[in-house]
């Protein structure tokens, strides 16, 4: 099969024909019709994961159908149309059986702890626990499109800091995540305030649900703009891009008894970001992660969709070739994409 291929971190990736997968008795190999191309790959690329073992294919954000299924598989048949969360939980330790499988023990990564789907076919362990089908309305491009940024909102925004309706939300980087999240926590009813340093970025925010904007690289201080626009300080503040200033200013921008909700990767250098504890003791503000979202939750959110409730299909704004995949990749960090970029052409 093809696949974008590396050998060396932060050494240009390039395209050529690999050894095509083969099931594991509890896995399944998906033929991958489209997969998103998320900064996650490029911090994978950077060498910030510890989990990637040389040489790699990435990928983490696919949707497809099965193509082969292991032995021990009783929930999956070749040619069933199915997606996959990012973090894949085995199903038996002591968080799947809580119900977190986000969190497992014993997590499976495609593209990070295995190869990913920036190839023509993909390995998936743990099916039965893991995949999640995908109706017949539902294309595959929009479905990838979830796969990390917008299930991670989903759960960012409802589970972790379950949003009320009329509640001021700010969203910190208007990239595939931070647009997801405006989204939904607009689809919740939350007035949102959207933050980013590109005025085009920003605009589209208010196309997608935002109600005011501020421009970091204009705005003097960032938290006290949101501050004084929502009267006090946001009841919910996401940090969707990773980074030592958005994380600071997602914490000092919240009002007492405020939530923050870090989304955005944090790594190598930005692992460990100064933060406003002062404000957090004072104000008994909530810190919380969120990292991807269980497969039962899927159908909740794909009947949103359904609905028309959530439109994340207005989010792809590249369809690209796995040939392009290779270079944009190691462009992940310009942040000079509009919306979220899928790989559709194999």
């Amino acid at each position: 099969m093809r696949a974008v291929y590396y050998e060396q971190f932060r050494q240009l990736p390039t395209v050529r024909d690999v050894p095509d997968p083969h099931p594991t008795p509890h896995g399944v190999v998906i033929k991958v019709e489209a997969t998103g191309l998320c900064r996650s790959d490029w911090h994978g690329w950077m060498g910030h994961d510890p989990d990637i073992v040389l040489p790699h294919v990435p990928g983490h954000e696919l949707a497809g159908t099965v193509s082969a299924v292991g032995k021990q598989v009783s929930r999956w048949r070749e040619g069933d149309r199915v997606t996959v969360p990012f973090v894949g939980g085995c199903g038996h330790c002591a968080e799947c059986n809580s119900g977190n499988h986000q969190v497992c023990e014993n997590q499976f990564q495609p593209g990070f702890t295995s190869w990913g789907s920036f190839a023509e076919y993909v390995a998936i362990d743990f099916a039965d626990t893991n995949l999640v089908r995908l109706p017949e309305t539902l294309d595959f491009a929009t479905a990838a499109s979830l796969g990390c940024r917008f299930v991670t909102s989903v759960r960012g925004i409802v589970d972790q800091a379950q949003v009320k309706p009329g509640e001021w939300v700010a969203v910190h980087g208007c990239g595939g995540v931070g647009l997801s999240a405006i989204m939904i926590a607009n689809a919740m009813g939350a007035n949102v305030v959207a933050v980013d340093i590109a005025e085009d970025k920003l605009a589209f925010a208010c196309e997608i649900g935002a109600v005011a904007t501020v421009n970091g690289a204009t705005a003097p201080d960032v938290a006290g703009a949101i501050r004084e626009i929502t009267k006090g300080g946001a009841h919910v503040s996401m940090d969707a891009l990773g980074h030592p200033s958005t994380c600071f200013n997602s914490i000092a921008c919240l009002r007492r008894r405020g939530r923050h909700v870090q989304v955005g990767l944090m790594l190598g250098d930005h692992a460990h970001p100064p933060i406003p504890m002062d404000r957090v003791i004072a104000h008994e503000l909530e810190i919380k992660g969120s990292h991807g979202m269980q497969a039962f939750r899927y159908p909740a959110l794909l009947a949103m969709i359904e609905a028309g409730k959530l439109a994340p299909h207005k989010l792809i704004g590249n369809r690209i070739s796995l040939d392009e995949a290779a270079t944009a990749l190691t462009r992940m960090d310009r942040f000079d994409s509009h919306g979220i970029s899928v790989v559709t052409q194999f």
